[in-house]
């Protein structure tokens, strides 16, 4: 453990849990029996939740799917049943959570003083910047008391005993500015994450990266959040050797007088430079932007949404997180005086119904409104089905969003010979962007790759970063689908079917055309034996092949 020590009170009795999730959803031999009754229905082709009803608890409520997955697997070790991949998928828990070909697992820091005096922001002592504590990811930190291998090897046992695959984890590392923490504290926080991927203790974070290679929860991503004045050539080296490939970056709004009203602490201008440094180092970019911040209105925020596209920024990824007015933000005594009015929810969801469709085809909208419970809300916008409000009113205007999440294939099987390979190619910051991407002949996309041809007014990285002298980058592969275990196969699924060789061919085709000589991977480190298989050579912090 780290020198970085910060007290925290004693949570017990502050946060009301409704039920223990390891008393519901623990296996006993009572629960055995019935779930034995309930997966024999299911298998004989009842529906699944018909057959859960037919079979209820003696005390009462019906049983947990996670039961009937745990029930399901023990059935086939012991050699009672058969493998069957489509039960499976039936009786899992919200298969959409692994729907985009990998399983997420979020963790939080622990609560740490924050660089920025934002007034939006709530305060709450027991939780990171920005965080309350009865938010569900939140919840599950300031349970394990924040420490990393518990989060991760407790979201693990959960994600497990509902029936989802965590052969390939995305770790997405919350809790404000990340950037910000002391680094010896970053460092042992993302090797004991790792140590919970490997079920292994490492002495130290290269040990615990070589270890992941080959285990048995491989790392396909690591997240973390920080502000745009927080990006700097060096703070990406050292981001890159703790296994980053995607950051997220609190935007917020495009427009200068806005950022100083609501008092971000940096520019419009940082941002972009942010965004240009991390595009050159081969991240993928995600951006937060906030409507409804102090001083802004619906028409000012659909202008401000413009400047995404149109000024170089061009994100990978969207999080829409509407401004929600809370009693221990500051944002709270300007609302008292009259200062601020939030949005209705009617507002609000003709703002991001106007806007949605305007999002180009390369980016992700991964969210449109913070996990925040409504209790929370002090005044404006309850609702937390926001997504499904917007999606409705489009559906009434005949309108749709072509954002990456509105066209992924997920569970929809396809024909490797009907996709279509199309290269959209875009402009951002310094940079030229090549979305390569298989569609279907409905346009839902199977899988993409983000190749991006610095210009020579690109920051110079190469200090920091040499193995991305004149270099192309490939700054993501993903191919969408139900995530299915390392070496498995499932008729119709877009994963394993060599989508991903083909993305890369294509890209190296056009880097070599375009007069690069290298071809630079920002590989996250479980996904390394997969590119060392297909030609490319281990660099200093990422994968590279001569062109």
């Amino acid at each position: 453990m780290p020198p970085l020590v910060v007290d925290i009170p004693d949570p017990s009795g502050m946060i009301p849990i409704a039920m223990d999730w390891e008393d519901t959803h623990t296996l006993s031999p009572d629960r055995e029996e019935i779930a034995r009754q309930v997966l024999e229905a299911i298998r004989g082709g009842m529906d699944v939740l018909r057959a859960i009803r037919r079979h209820p608890l003696p005390g009462g409520g019906y049983l947990p799917k996670s039961i009937l997955v745990q029930t399901y697997q023990l059935l086939v070790e012991s050699g009672e049943w058969p493998p069957d991949d489509t039960l499976l998928r039936r009786i899992r828990m919200k298969p959409v959570r692994t729907l985009s070909g990998v399983t997420t697992v979020t963790v939080l820091t622990k609560p740490y003083p924050c660089p920025g005096r934002c007034i939006f922001c709530p305060t709450d002592t027991r939780m990171p910047k920005s965080y309350l504590p009865d938010e569900p990811g939140a919840m599950r930190g300031l349970q394990n008391d924040f420490d990393p291998y518990l989060q991760v090897e407790s979201r693990l046992r959960s994600l497990q005993a509902t029936g989802h695959p965590t052969d390939k984890v995305e770790l997405l590392i919350l809790g404000g500015t990340f950037t910000a923490y002391r680094r010896d504290y970053q460092e042992w926080f993302v090797r004991r994450c790792f140590d919970a991927l490997n079920e292994t203790e490492s002495s130290t974070l290269e040990e615990a990266h070589q270890r992941n290679e080959t285990a048995a929860h491989r790392n396909v991503g690591l997240v973390i959040e920080t502000r745009p004045d927080e990006i700097t050539p060096a703070e990406l080296a050292w981001l890159r050797r703790l296994g980053v490939t995607k950051v997220q970056l609190g935007a917020q709004s495009l427009n200068d007088r806005i950022l100083l009203l609501n008092q971000r602490g940096h520019t419009v201008e940082q941002t972009l430079r942010a965004c240009a440094l991390l595009r050159a180092g081969g991240f993928k970019i995600v951006l937060h932007w906030m409507p409804n911040l102090l001083g802004a209105t619906p028409d000012s925020d659909r202008e401000d949404f413009l400047h995404l596209w149109n000024d170089g920024f061009a994100p990978d990824e969207l999080k829409i997180y509407p401004c929600q007015l809370l009693a221990n933000a500051d944002l709270y005594a300007y609302w008292q005086r009259g200062e601020y009015t939030p949005y209705t929810t009617e507002e609000l969801v003709n703002l991001i119904a106007d806007i949605k469709p305007t999002v180009p085809e390369y980016c992700r909208i991964n969210r449109v409104i913070r996990d925040i419970p409504s209790t929370n809300v002090v005044d404006g916008n309850r609702r937390t089905s926001l997504r499904q409000d917007i999606l409705e009113e489009l559906a009434r205007r005949g309108q749709r969003c072509r954002c990456i999440r509105c066209r992924e294939v997920r569970a929809t099987p396809i024909l490797s010979q009907a996709l279509t390979l199309r290269d959209t190619t875009y402009s951002a910051a310094f940079a030229e962007e090549h979305f390569l991407q298989f569609v279907t002949p409905e346009d839902r996309i199977a899988g993409y790759l983000r190749l991006s041809l610095p210009s020579p007014q690109a920051p110079d990285v190469t200090s920091s970063l040499p193995d991305l002298k004149n270099a192309a980058l490939i700054r993501e592969v993903h191919v969408y689908g139900q995530s299915l275990p390392v070496g498995s196969e499932l008729p119709g699924a877009a994963q394993h079917i060599g989508l991903g060789t083909q993305l890369l061919n294509h890209a190296a085709e056009i880097a070599r055309s375009r007069g690069f000589t290298r071809l630079a991977v920002i590989a996250a480190v479980g996904t390394r034996l997969y590119y060392l298989s297909r030609g490319f050579e281990r660099g200093e912090l990422y994968m590279v092949q001569t062109l």
